[in-house]
């Protein structure tokens, strides 16, 4: 066994009705509501375990501020928040979550999509204002509707799961990895290109991590090869979006409907206010993830590598530098 101090052991972005999903395991571990950053860094300065989410920056030049570093665990299936490449120089292991609930932000797609296409806050909104008339606020429906999936990871998997065999839609697929076995299963077509799902998706919906290729994906070129009246969706980074393309094509009139439950520029909303307050689109703040039992599976999973670490067990969910 290690000889870590478990008050050294240093949790981030941890709500308070969570603490005790970390102190149950590790009691003298160092709980805080805020995400790690350079402003908490003379607070950290003897950690050798971080765990966080995707809101702490964990990169190079903070971590280079805590000499007794070891290990970093992140409660996200993504890791773009952590310099890789440092922590690979360091020989410092990165533990990520690589499925803490896939089917719970699949649901929240089409959580997205059917309150987009069928007018659900319009409606509500005139009810609750005494206006019970149904007038302009016809929808579509998704029985038929061509579906474009980019990245079939396990979200991506779900997301045509749920479309094909539960709406019974046509799904189309892009992925560098295609799974033959699971098309099948699950009744959807791979695509040899994103020319494809471009051009004959009536809506699209995005799955792939956030890497310099991936950034960006969804600008001006890419939009304009989209049909006209397109529904794009992203519960992926808001980094896929280039945001001032996608402003232009919304007041262009090219979407039908855009729902996203990530931005670009999280960490200061205020530069999304164009987005936000644009028609046709509907933005909720980065809870596709946010239910119940995958909150728990997110601590349980980054608490056992923890536990692996400092048992000097093999690590089951380590990334490594790119």
């Amino acid at each position: 066994m290690s000889n870590i101090n478990e008050k050294n052991i240093y949790f981030f972005e941890v709500e308070n009705q969570d603490n005790e999903k970390v102190l149950s395991e590790f009691p003298d571990a160092k709980i805080f509501k805020e995400p790690f950053n350079k402003k908490c860094i003379d607070k950290c300065k003897d950690a050798e375990i971080l765990c966080g989410m995707i809101y702490s920056k964990f990169n190079a030049e903070n971590l280079e501020k805590l000499p007794n570093l070891k290990m970093i665990a992140t409660r996200t299936v993504g890791y773009d928040h952590i310099d890789l490449k440092w922590a690979d120089k360091k020989e410092i292991p990165v533990c990520n979550v690589p499925d803490y609930g896939s089917h719970v932000i699949a649901e929240h797609v089409f959580a997205l999509l059917l309150a987009s296409i069928r007018n659900v806050l319009e409606g509500e909104e005139r009810t609750e204002n005494e206006k019970f008339s149904r007038k302009g606020l016809r929808g579509i429906a998704l029985k038929g509707k061509t579906l474009g999936v980019i990245g079939t990871g396990k979200i991506g998997m779900n997301v045509c799961r749920i479309a094909s065999l539960g709406f019974l839609m046509n799904v189309i697929a892009y992925d560098k990895y295609p799974n033959a076995d699971k098309a099948i299963d699950y009744h959807f077509t791979y695509m040899d290109s994103l020319e494809d799902i471009w051009e004959k998706s009536d809506i699209i919906s995005l799955h792939v991590p956030l890497f310099p290729e991936t950034k960006h994906m969804i600008n001006k070129e890419t939009i304009g090869k989209m049909k006209d009246g397109v529904v794009l969706i992203n519960t992926a980074r808001g980094g896929l979006i280039n945001t001032p393309d996608l402003i232009q094509a919304i007041k262009d009139g090219k979407f039908l409907d855009v729902a996203l439950d990530v931005l670009e520029h999280e960490d200061n909303i205020k530069e999304n206010h164009e987005l936000i307050h644009l028609p046709g689109v509907i933005i909720t703040p980065h809870i596709a993830f946010y239910a119940d039992d995958s909150i728990s599976k997110m601590f349980s999973e980054a608490i056992t590598s923890i536990k692996r670490f400092i048992d000097e067990e093999k690590l089951v969910h380590q990334v490594h530098g790119q």
